[in-house]
């Protein structure tokens, strides 16, 4: 009996259980032309989707789910916020 941190290979891919979110859709992105791999693939390896936990933030820029400012609605990780803060109107306060 194989448990659900066993690997599966499918199509000389190497497809963990436990997969991220990005993992996932860069999958579907290489398989949208083979549609009975598709088909198998969302039937089996699709993660659920989330209401709640700190998957359902995620950067608009990177896709991040950590450290996550959504103040002001902008859905931005910490990373993304100090790189364009000052472009989007942020004053740096010494």
């Amino acid at each position: 009996m194989r448990n659900k941190y066993h690997n599966k290979k499918t199509k000389n891919k190497l497809i963990k259980h436990k997969m991220t979110t990005s993992d996932w859709r860069k999958i579907l992105k290489q398989i949208e032309n083979k549609p009975a791999i598709k088909a198998r693939f969302l039937k089996y390896c699709k993660p659920k989707d989330r209401k709640f936990g700190i998957s359902v933030k995620k950067c608009v820029r990177c896709g991040r789910c950590g450290a996550h400012i959504s103040k002001y609605n902008l859905h931005l990780c910490r990373q993304c916020f100090k790189e364009i803060a000052e472009q989007i109107g942020f004053r740096k306060y010494i």
